[in-house]
This record gives C-alpha cells, sequence and structure tokens, in this order.
C-alpha cells in the first residue's frame, strides 16, 4: 500500500461509510480493550511485553482466554492449543474473505488476515452478502479494519500503561463482559449461531470445575459441533424441500 493510495482510500465514501459502520460497536471494543490491557499486566507481564503482545496478537479473546494460564503456568501446548481453538473462527472467516480478496497479492491477503475481525466480518457481509469481487469492498474493509483497530489499541495500550493505578472496585472486569455480550448479541443472526451460543453456554457452566480453564475448550468444540450439525440439517431440510412437489414455491 502506497501513500497515493492511502489518500485515496481516505477519500472514498466506502471508507468512510465503513468507519460508520464501526462506530456503533466501537465503545463495547474499547471497553473489552482496556479490560484485557489491564488483565495483561495483572496477570504478570511487563508494559513493554503486553504492548508487544497487544500489537502482535491482536486477539482480545484468545489474549483473555491464555492469560489465566499464563498465570497458572500452564503447559505452553495448553496455551497454545486454547488460543487454536479461540481462533478456528477466522479459519472460517479467511474462507469466506477468499471470494471477496483473492485476486490480492499474497503480503496484502496477510494484511486483511490480520486486521480481520468479528465485527468486521459481520458488517462486510451485511453490506456486500454476494460472494464476488466489487471495487468499493476493499476501501469498506480497510475503513472498517483501522476503525475497530483504533478502537481496540489505544484502549489496550492506556489499560497497560495505567493498570497499577487504576483500581479494581472499578469494575472494569464486569464492563468487559458486558461489552463482549454486547458485541456477541450483534453477530447472532440464525438458529446455527444462537444454538452454537447456548450449547458452549452450556458446556462451560458444567466443565467449569476442569482445571487449567479446560472448560473453554471443551465449550468451543461443543458450540462448533452444535454448528456444524445444525448447518447440515438444514442443508438437508432445504433439499428434502426442494425434492418434495410444491416445496419450491
Amino acid at each position: 500500500m502506497n501513500l497515493h493510495t492511502l489518500r485515496g482510500w481516505l477519500r472514498d465514501p466506502w471508507f468512510r461509510t465503513g468507519v460508520g459502520d464501526m462506530l456503533g460497536t466501537s465503545l463495547g471494543i474499547a471497553a473489552w480493550g482496556l479490560v484485557t490491557g489491564v488483565a495483561m499486566v495483572k496477570t504478570g507481564l511487563s508494559a513493554p511485553l503486553a504492548i508487544f503482545m497487544s500489537l502482535v496478537v491482536y486477539a482480545g479473546s484468545a489474549q483473555l482466554a491464555v492469560l489465566p494460564l499464563m498465570a497458572a503456568g500452564a503447559p505452553l501446548w495448553v496455551i497454545w492449543l486454547t488460543a487454536a481453538c479461540v481462533n478456528l473462527r477466522f479459519v472460517i472467516f479467511s474462507s469466506m474473505w477468499r471470494s471477496y480478496f483473492a485476486y490480492l497479492p499474497r503480503k496484502q491477503r496477510l494484511a486483511l488476515g490480520y486486521f480481520s475481525g468479528d465485527v468486521i466480518f459481520v458488517g462486510f457481509m451485511k453490506r456486500f452478502p454476494k460472494l464476488e469481487s466489487q471495487p468499493e469492498q476493499l476501501p469498506y474493509f480497510w475503513g472498517a479494519a483501522s476503525s475497530n483497530w483504533l478502537a481496540w489499541q489505544l484502549p489496550s495500550i492506556i489499560g497497560i500503561l495505567l493498570a497499577n493505578v487504576i483500581p479494581l472496585s472499578w469494575g472494569l472486569g464486569f464492563a468487559g463482559v458486558l461489552a463482549l455480550l454486547g458485541i456477541l448479541l450483534s453477530m447472532l443472526s440464525d438458529r446455527a449461531t444462537w444454538l452454537s451460543t447456548l450449547v458452549a453456554a452450556t458446556a462451560a457452566i458444567a466443565t467449569f470445575a476442569l482445571p487449567l480453564k479446560l472448560n473453554i475448550l471443551v465449550a468451543i468444540a461443543a458450540a462448533v459441533a452444535a454448528g456444524l450439525l445444525a448447518e447440515a440439517a438444514e442443508r438437508s431440510l432445504r433439499r428434502a424441500r426442494a425434492h418434495t412437489p410444491g416445496g419450491g414455491a
């Protein structure tokens, strides 16, 4: 990306549309980032290492999932496996992004992968439901991605730098949970996602006593299985209706 391209995108109305679409969730993302920044330092990470983790990892759910494991001295394979399982959804996201951005050079696709996020994916799919490339998609993505990145990184770094002066009595953990719930509810769009969410919550509570936060892995596995089964059942139902006389009407 060169400076001329960047200036062109900043003037592009689709770039501004992407920024605008992310404003509604920016407050929740910022609260989540602040909580994660404070949590990293409270867990024992130094400020430089926490900032490095925030900038390089850029995955709030994975960061929050592995921090208790790091504090408990969990084996490295458990930490890596937990982070990988939490981020499995990005494999699905990437397969969808390919329909829109497969024509881009590899370096640009890798940059898109780094800046991709749940909220960006949802907003993008609402704007461009057809799996085909259009010229306005790239400036829209970068508008949404830049807004989302700043909404996360700035509060996260503030939380890291001020972690030792921000009292726990402020209830930031509760604020972070509320932010996560708000973001989650905005992504529940069909029966499969609702079912997966309910199954994950049930599994996480039922296996809460497992050591090293392994209930998170159980919840993820149960949710993925439930989502795949729900989608398979829905496809089978659609095929059955299509083969039934009058079913296509």
